[in-house]
């Protein structure tokens, strides 16, 4: 249950998009589908369509006519994407919640009403992580890591994490302002992970839900750069495409400024032997 508040609770909840209507509508209508919509809490939509092409847009508009839709340059990827969906919502009004949501992320119907338990029930500026698992495995896919990256599994009871999967993570008012939005320096991943970073230097608590809170398949294929009958010409773009999950420069200055420069360095240069060896590893 969520304890009693002394109003509705607002949440905005922010999502970017690519070309994917059919994952997006169906996570836009578990959103709609939850315990406690309108009573526990009343939601926003801040949605960024990053130049999607097969009508995302028009069918989002048709089917949830209150989603703010935000047209975005087609280069945005998720992290900016994030960013502007973000600094939309922050620009209309000072919501209690902010809901970060991939479009790929179904949650399940106690979703949001566990997490604000879990977000409210230790005193200060937390958030909170939501757990979510493979649909055809039941496995753990996404949520919080240790340090050590090892999975938080959901366990019933409120656990702490450092390394936070920005698949649906719920911020609270107060962090927000001491934190601000997420750093668009980087174009598509890390920014998640450096925002769960700068919570916990801020004062702030990262949680996970108590139970698993939705699903998402989680892709565990290896970025091209990684394979040697990949031709090196190709390995070099890919490494350096915002997609390629470890864009040294972006990887840097994470890795700086959360673990240090010899860190950072060292990674730079692995990163770079195993794009140019990638047989070392595989």
């Amino acid at each position: 249950m969520v304890p009693k508040l002394d109003k509705i609770a607002s949440v905005a909840v922010l999502l970017t998009c690519h070309n994917r209507k059919e994952k997006t509508l169906e996570a836009l209508n578990a959103l709609y589908q939850q315990n406690g919509f309108n009573d526990t809490f009343r939601v926003s939509v801040f949605l960024v369509d990053d130049g999607s092409t097969d009508g995302t847009s028009e069918e989002v508009s048709r089917l949830f006519p209150d989603v703010n839709i935000i047209e975005g340059n087609g280069e945005l990827f998720w992290n900016r994407g994030m960013h502007l969906a973000w600094q939309k919502a922050g620009d209309q009004y000072d919501f209690d919640y902010y809901l970060w949501l991939n479009d790929d992320t179904i949650m399940l119907s106690h979703a949001l009403e566990e997490m604000l338990s879990c977000i409210n029930a230790l005193p200060g500026d937390n958030i909170v992580v939501g757990a979510v698992r493979s649909d055809v495995t039941g496995h753990f896919t996404y949520g919080g890591f240790k340090s050590d990256n090892t999975p938080v599994l959901p366990n019933g009871k409120l656990q702490y994490c450092k390394i936070v999967n920005g698949n649906c993570v719920l911020v609270s008012r107060a962090i927000f302002k001491s934190v601000g939005n997420l750093d668009p320096v980087f174009p598509h991943a890390i920014g998640d992970h450096d925002y769960g970073l700068r919570v916990i230097k801020s004062g702030g608590k990262v949680l996970t839900s108590k139970t698993y809170i939705g699903h998402c398949e989680r892709n565990d294929k290896l970025p091209s750069w990684c394979y040697s009958d990949i031709n090196l010409k190709k390995r070099i773009a890919a490494l350096y495409s915002p997609l390629g999950n470890a864009h040294p420069k972006y990887f840097f200055i994470y890795e700086k400024r959360h673990f240090g420069l010899t860190v950072a360095v060292k990674h730079f240069l692995s990163i770079h032997l195993r794009m140019l060896l990638p047989n070392l590893w595989n």
